[in-house]
């Protein structure tokens, strides 16, 4: 037998149950254990209930409730100021679990010990204001699951975009566009965006809602002012707000393809187009106090900026080059 005590595993006390109940005496399972005999009386004195016996599982969960002191957080007062200051200026659990390493050239406290603190805070307290220390704010730890499958299951005659024409993939030729939905916080606000990958010209048209019928039937009378030889082929994420893009190709001629799922970045050109409008027009934003000539005003902001991808002309000029006739800053598809 070792001289340093260890706690009993769980398999030990499956062995002192089973020979316990055999009717075998205290030294006699501590030979078989190889074991102290105090060591076995102590732990059947201390983790046997009035009511259920000596029963292994209940033993484990009792030694340790009982050698449980709480989060090291929760003892160390000012340990967790100093992680409190630092989450609230923006560092991650992890940030601040290394820099603590680094400063003391020693682990303190590591990353899972932040998350679970701030977790069991929650739980505690429901006080949903502690995941505001979190980067991502989350409430809930792990992946989020996407229930009822993937939204790309419910849109029919879905082309992928490794179909589309290698010439829509250079930016060189123009006719190819993409679009995509701006979301608010207020429920159903929603802005259209259509955007030109190759003149960069934007357009913005608020919606009722994100609902496939109005998204389409807004798309089309966009695009129908524009030439047919400029409305070659148009990009879509997943999102089932596009279920109705054949009516565009039945109605206009253009070709729809649609990115992978989760892979928003291959219509690159309207997500930094959506960046850059989002300086104006953030998450945050009550679209009923703007006025349908202040979101227009937007998009002919935008488009009478000069780009260094367009060698610092603006896309209205590009566009207006593509077209052949005078236009002014404004994209003409913005107008109503």
């Amino acid at each position: 037998m070792g001289d340093r005590y260890q706690q009993f595993s769980v398999e030990e006390r499956c062995a002192i149950a089973s020979r316990r109940a055999a009717g075998e005496s205290i030294r006699q399972i501590a030979t078989a254990l190889d074991r102290a005999p105090s060591s076995v009386s102590r732990e059947l004195t201390r983790n046997t209930g009035t009511k259920v016996g000596y029963k292994p599982v209940y033993a484990d969960r009792q030694a340790k409730a009982r050698r449980w002191r709480g989060s090291k957080l929760g003892r160390d007062a000012a340990l967790l100021a100093v992680v409190l200051h630092r989450l609230a200026a923006g560092w991650s659990p992890q940030q601040v679990a290394g820099r603590l390493a680094r400063e003391h050239g020693r682990t303190v406290v590591s990353h899972e010990t932040i998350y679970r603190f701030i977790a069991a805070q929650i739980a505690r307290t429901k006080d949903y204001r502690w995941r505001l220390y979190l980067p991502r704010g989350k409430s809930k730890r792990g992946f989020r699951g996407r229930k009822g499958g993937s939204s790309v299951e419910h849109i029919k005659h879905r082309v992928p975009i490794r179909l589309r024409p290698a010439v829509a993939a250079d930016r060189a030729t123009p006719g190819h566009w993409e679009a995509d939905l701006m979301l608010f916080r207020t429920y159903g606000q929603a802005v259209l965006t259509l955007h030109e990958r190759s003149s960069r010209v934007l357009a913005i048209v608020r919606q009722p809602s994100k609902a496939a019928q109005p998204v389409a039937a807004t798309l089309q009378a966009l695009l129908e002012s524009v030439p047919s030889s400029l409305r070659q082929t148009i990009t879509f994420d997943n999102g089932t707000e596009f279920a109705h893009h054949h009516r565009l190709r039945d109605a206009l001629g253009i070709q729809t393809f649609f990115c992978d799922p989760h892979a928003p970045w291959q219509k690159g050109g309207i997500e930094n187009a959506i960046g850059r409008m989002r300086r104006s027009l953030p998450r945050k934003t009550d679209l009923a106090t703007l006025t349908t000539d202040q979101i227009l005003d937007l998009a002919r902001r935008y488009n009478s900026t000069p780009r260094k991808c367009l060698d610092y002309q603006t896309p209205a000029e590009v566009l207006s080059k593509a077209l052949h006739f005078e236009c002014d800053s404004t994209f003409p598809l913005a107008r109503e």
